[in-house]
């Protein structure tokens, strides 16, 4: 794999005669975003397409000082895709498709946020990505960190690739989401929401690359229980609980990461088939409010 030097902030030619300045942060994952308003872009589909270029090549996108209104940042979002609804985290009633991940004092932790994860793995075409905005944040703490998951499959070692080439998972919303709820409300979100299954080594639709698809919504493989793996049936739990959790615990490697400082009004965009993000739950008691727009995905493969 080629990693551009983030040496110098590139400049890119955009078809309004503007200038978009793109400062990667990391070598592996991330970009700073300048001279963007998202407000203006939702309204030019010429500048949507170079933003998605650049989310292609560097995974996540970060913007400053985005004083944009929810319907601007909906707007924006929809150019990737028509906008999913969370069936436990609530919508803004104006604006359909805009979850609130507001956190207080007064509201206890979800236990969701602090874990490597990549948005909603249990649906069966897990979304496209996200566009997050920070409305409040406390005055320390409450970073996001992502993660490259191409990076995290290019960096294994040949043998485990070779072992994984063929497994797949399932990814749970009963297990994680519903796992405090009572068993009646759990059921009926497992009805609701079936476990997804999805390959351990998913291909991105756009650029073909291999990407890592296990994270902390993933209960367990569905076809590892092989001759080729498994010597007696002993070997089944133990050999698979241990390889998943090897490969869940790839997104906490650090050169695989990017990680974002929130000011009020910063804006961070996605690709949710790529990455893994991690919300760090360090700022009780203070204040955190997060709106998100998900966009629809496609079926993996």
């Amino acid at each position: 794999m080629t990693i551009d030097s983030p040496a110098a902030p590139a400049i890119v030619r955009t078809a309004l005669a503007d200038t978009i300045q793109v400062e990667p942060l990391t070598c592996a994952i991330g970009a700073e975003i300048r001279n963007v308003n998202l407000g203006v872009a939702s309204r030019h589909p010429g500048l949507v397409a170079e933003l998605r270029a650049l989310l292609l090549k560097h995974r996540v996108l970060f913007f400053r000082d985005q004083d944009i209104t929810r319907a601007e940042h909906v707007a924006f979002a929809r150019h990737f895709g028509e906008l999913e609804d969370h069936p436990v985290a609530g919508s803004d009633p104006d604006h359909p498709g805009l979850v609130r991940i507001y956190k207080s004092p007064d509201q206890p932790n979800d236990r969701y946020e602090n874990a490597w994860h990549t948005d909603a793995t249990w649906r069966e075409k897990p979304p496209f990505g996200s566009v997050l905005r920070c409305v409040e944040c406390p005055p320390v703490g409450g970073d996001t960190m992502w993660a490259n998951m191409v990076l995290a499959y290019e960096r294994l070692p040949e043998h485990i690739k070779t072992q994984i080439a063929g497994l797949r998972a399932r990814h749970s919303i009963e297990a994680s989401f519903g796992a405090a709820m009572p068993a009646e409300k759990r059921l009926a979100l497992h009805a609701q929401f079936p476990d997804a299954e999805h390959p351990v080594v998913r291909t991105h639709p756009e650029t073909g690359e291999k990407v890592l698809f296990v994270n902390a919504f993933t209960t367990h493989f569905t076809n590892f229980h092989t001759v080729e793996n498994v010597r007696f049936g002993q070997d089944y739990t133990s050999a698979g609980r241990d390889l998943l959790g090897y490969l869940i615990e790839q997104a906490a490697v650090p050169e695989f990461q990017v990680r974002f400082r929130w000011k009020p009004n910063s804006m961070a965009m996605w690709d949710n088939r790529s990455t893994q993000h991690y919300a760090v739950m360090d700022y009780p008691p203070c204040h955190r409010k997060m709106e998100r727009a998900g966009i629809v995905g496609e079926a993996t493969f």
